[in-house]
């Protein structure tokens, strides 16, 4: 009997345990569900959900007429939710061939049993996020949801377009340095315009909602944002395209014809500052071809040579010291300081000749024996007259990247006998081409100095959010008397002196020839027995009324042509006649456009943004009842007519009478690389509308804005 109670007690011992133990699952099942709920909730909510950043649109880069210099162009990310959830096996499965053979079609890169083994496969893995494609145009999806399954939209079909972003600049290499980049992966890493007005193109960050899903993917969890993004405004630059085109187009060819390593081109408005076109093209060892690697304008800072003469001279000047028609012993060609004998390149020398025949002839023996003269013992008055032109101070320009000024000073570490005479022709200081280039905009503006700028205003859609007016240095660098005998100096180089090469019949010009030897660090002068030079040329145009200044810098000039008259000069030439016979031509324009009573001329394009525009402007039109995306226009005297423009997938679109940016949103969107030349609207096309667009291949735009 004792066993039998034995065996029961036991037994109540284990059932009671077992009643604890399931009474105290229950129990925290209880507290679990009822008192700690939220806890665990924002868990697991915090493990399967988070916030996703959305990246804004940035805005765009304009020049100063409004065209576009860099852009973000929308491509998605194809992604596919292929689970039983979400798309039925009857959908599935009686769909999936036709599905898989106008994929086949339209990619033109896998059979369409290839795409029905991936389509299969996602399907048996029951993957909810299936990466399809990337890098896919507008058109490209507006296809691809007509296409079988996919037409069901997100919930029933599957389809998931992600857009993204991918900037891009129209116009190429024009001021690409200058316009520059951001980092994505490091916004640390910046340059150009991109970088240094990154606040203000880059707008603000939204935020998707999304989960994690099987295969450790995120899926967004509704369509809807729960903070929609806020566009980036548009940074619209003092760059003027076509003058961009000009000084690129000259400085190339000229580094080719004489072997170049890198050279650079600024173009300044002189009463502004506005930098109206800014080309630094070195070379690309790669393949042999000039390319925007580094912002030399800028950046790069050397001994400038006989263009520094200038601000020598003018020293001279403002201290009462000199006068034009002073005159100077330059004997036989060279001079003797200490150790180091200065020379000038006309051997025979020049004799007994004035300030401004010294200045002319670029008298190397003439410039050191005036500042010997008036300046040894008084060595800071010289560099405190130099400081005074703000030749010594950062210029502290829009972007970042600008070389640092350097002229010493007495009692400095490499201070010397020789200092004052080599300063006197543009050696033992560094100056990049910038700093050169506003100290003569200073004296083609009367004594003003203004500080070079690349941007105008900051646009948000159109108006008006920030304007950079013009800021001034100094309003007065030196006396009227000074900036007169400047003048005239400038005016005599090329009316009488090294730059003869650059008188022109209907254009004036006034500037200062350079040739300076190239220091190679530790090498000195003569790196591996070879003398280096850097030709320059700094001036203004028209000499008698300056409306814009410009610097021309080549470096290392290698076909024994090495001469600022002869390898710089050129191209200061061809852009000041160009510039002006443009001004020219705008100017009658304007004056024609006073009598034109006609409704204005109108490009093709986006319906949308035609209308808007032309609706805004209170200028009448003529349209069908609905409007396709892609319009051609006609006017009248008095009305534009609008009419649809086909546009058909894999063919070559028709964009002749398109602005640029929306010819190379259709052409880029068929797969085709596109090379313009000129401005304005598509006169012609080298591939003629309705051919087969073949993927990779290049077409050829010429533009025009007559």
């Amino acid at each position: 009997m004792s066993l039998k109670k034995d065996i029961l007690w036991r037994v109540a011992i284990v059932y009671a345990g077992v009643l604890m133990a399931g009474l105290a699952i229950i129990g925290k099942i209880v507290y679990l569900q009822f008192f700690n709920a939220r806890k665990w909730l924002e868990q697991e909510r915090a493990i399967s959900i988070r916030n996703q950043v959305i990246e804004p649109y940035r805005g765009d880069i304009l020049d100063c007429k409004g065209r576009l210099l860099a852009t973000s162009v929308p491509y998605y990310e194809i992604r596919l939710d292929m689970s039983r959830a979400t798309v039925s096996d009857e959908i599935f499965y009686q769909k999936i061939d036709s599905l898989s053979y106008c994929l086949a079609r339209f990619f033109n890169d896998k059979p369409k049993a290839e795409y029905k083994r991936i389509l299969l496969q996602a399907r048996r893995e029951n993957k909810r996020y299936f990466l399809l494609k990337k890098n896919i145009s507008y058109f490209q999806l507006k296809e691809l949801k007509t296409f079988p399954i996919f037409r069901l939209g997100k919930h029933r079909g599957g389809f998931i377009a992600v857009q993204q972003y991918i900037r891009k600049q129209p116009y190429l290499d024009l001021a690409s340095r200058t316009l520059g980049y951001l980092s994505q992966s490091e916004r640390g890493n910046i340059v150009g315009i991109e970088g240094a007005f990154d606040n203000e193109l880059k707008g603000t960050t939204g935020i998707k909602i999304v989960r994690k899903i099987s295969g450790g993917y995120w899926m967004p969890v509704s369509d809807e944002n729960e903070v929609d993004p806020v566009d980036g405004y548009d940074v619209v630059t003092t760059i003027d395209v076509e003058l961009q085109d000009v000084a690129t187009d000259a400085l190339r060819r000229q580094l080719i014809k004489h072997n170049a390593h890198h050279g650079c081109v600024i173009l300044m408005e002189v009463a502004t500052g506005e930098i109206k076109a800014i080309a630094n093209l070195g070379l690309d060892n790669a393949d042999n071809t000039y390319k925007e690697l580094y912002n030399y304008a800028i950046g790069e800072s050397t001994e400038p040579g006989s263009t520094f003469k200038l601000p020598v001279l003018m020293a001279c000047m403002e201290d009462g010291f000199i006068t034009l028609e002073d005159t100077f012993n330059t004997g036989n060609g060279s001079i003797r300081f200490y150790d180091k004998i200065i020379r000038d390149s006309h051997e025979e020398g020049y004799g007994k000749i004035s300030v401004q025949r010294i200045f002319e002839v670029s008298s190397n023996v003439g410039c050191a024996t005036i500042v010997d003269r008036f300046y040894r013992g008084r060595e800071r008055k010289f560099v405190d007259r130099l400081y005074s032109f703000h030749l010594n101070r950062p210029l502290g320009l829009d972007i970042r990247g600008e070389a640092e000024p350097h002229i010493k000073y007495p009692g400095d570490k490499f201070w010397s006998g020789i200092s004052l005479p080599m300063m006197s022709h543009g050696y033992e200081l560094q100056l990049a081409p910038i700093h050169i280039l506003t100290f003569y905009n200073a004296v083609a503006n009367n004594g003003k100095m203004v500080k070079p700028r690349l941007v105008k205003e900051i646009r948000a859609h159109g108006n008006i959010i920030r304007k950079y007016d013009t800021e001034i240095i100094d309003p007065s660098i030196c006396s009227a008397s000074t900036i007169r005998m400047a003048k005239k100096m400038l005016e005599g180089v090329v009316e009488n002196g090294t730059a003869m090469n650059l008188k022109g019949t209907h254009l004036k010009i006034a500037g200062k020839t350079g040739t300076a030897q190239i220091a190679r660090a530790r090498f000195g002068y003569r790196a591996d027995s070879k003398i280096s030079y850097q030709a320059s040329f700094c001036g203004y145009f028209p000499a008698e009324n300056p409306k814009y200044s410009c610097i021309i810098v080549i470096n290392s000039p290698s076909n024994s042509v090495y001469y600022g008259n002869v390898v710089a000069g050129p191209v200061f030439k061809e852009i000041a006649e160009k510039v002006y016979s443009s001004e020219m031509g705008a100017i009658r324009a304007s004056l024609s456009s006073k009598l034109q009573k006609d409704a204005p001329a109108t490009k093709s394009g986006s319906s949308e943004l035609l209308t808007t525009a032309l609706d805004k402007l209170g200028i009448d039109m003529t349209m069908p009842r609905t409007l396709p995306e892609w319009v051609t226009t006609q006017r009248d005297s008095l009305q534009i007519k609008i009419m649809p423009r086909k546009t058909i997938r894999n063919l070559v679109p028709d964009v002749q009478g398109m602005g640029l940016r929306d010819a190379l949103y259709l052409l880029e969107n068929e797969g085709l690389r596109v090379s313009f030349n000129g401005y304005g609207t598509v006169r012609s096309q080298s591939i003629a509308p309705g051919t087969v667009a073949e993927k990779g291949h290049t077409i050829y735009l010429e533009l025009t804005n007559q």
